[in-house]
Order: C-alpha cells, then sequence, then structure tokens
C-alpha cells in the first residue's frame, strides 16, 4: 500500500488551500502555454467569472511579487509543488460575565 494512505486505506482529499506555492499552465495566444509558478493566495471573482490568484515567484526579478489572475476557463494543468495546510476555524470564545451566571 503506499505511505500517502492513512490508516483506514483512504487517501487524503485534496484541497487547493491559500498558501501552497503551486505550478500551472493556462491557455495563451496562439495556442501556447502561460506558466505561471508562486503561492496561490486565493479564489477571486471578476464580473460573475472566477480566476485563481497567483503570487508568482518570478525567475527574473521582474515579476516576483506580482500577483497574476487565471481564469479557471483557461486552466489546463496545475501542479501543486507545496501544500499549504488549511487554516483552522477560528471560533472565539464566549466571553463571560463574572456576575452573569450563579
Amino acid at each position: 500500500m503506499s505511505g500517502a494512505a492513512n490508516a483506514s486505506g483512504k487517501r487524503p482529499a485534496i484541497t487547493l488551500t491559500p498558501g501552497s506555492r503551486v505550478h500551472l499552465r493556462s491557455a495563451g495566444p496562439d495556442d501556447e502555454a502561460i506558466v505561471s509558478t508562486g503561492i496561490f493566495r486565493g479564489l477571486v471573482s471578476i464580473g460573475g467569472d472566477n480566476a485563481l490568484a497567483i503570487e508568482l515567484e518570478g525567475a527574473d526579478g521582474d515579476e516576483k511579487g506580482r500577483v497574476r489572475l487565471v481564469p479557471i476557463p483557461a486552466l489546463l494543468a496545475i501542479d501543486i509543488l507545496e501544500a499549504a495546510k488549511p487554516e483552522e476555524e477560528k471560533r472565539s470564545e464566549p466571553t463571560t460575565s463574572a456576575n452573569y451566571f450563579r
């Protein structure tokens, strides 16, 4: 059995979480793919269309830090290079008043 499987034999669900390092290809002009590598920052909605927000690494310093929005229909492939752990749901502790419950 694969080392990626957990004790019950099922593989963990694959999720693309903000903070994950990704390498993706998307449709570009003249039937060429646009290659983007960077940190997935989230999903953005523009005029009813969804796009992935990728903070580019940029081998040359020109693109480093730039955020590229890649429309979902233009995606050809996404490689998750390093998956970030999902943030746990933040729950605030109920505030207690000293004399409220006696």
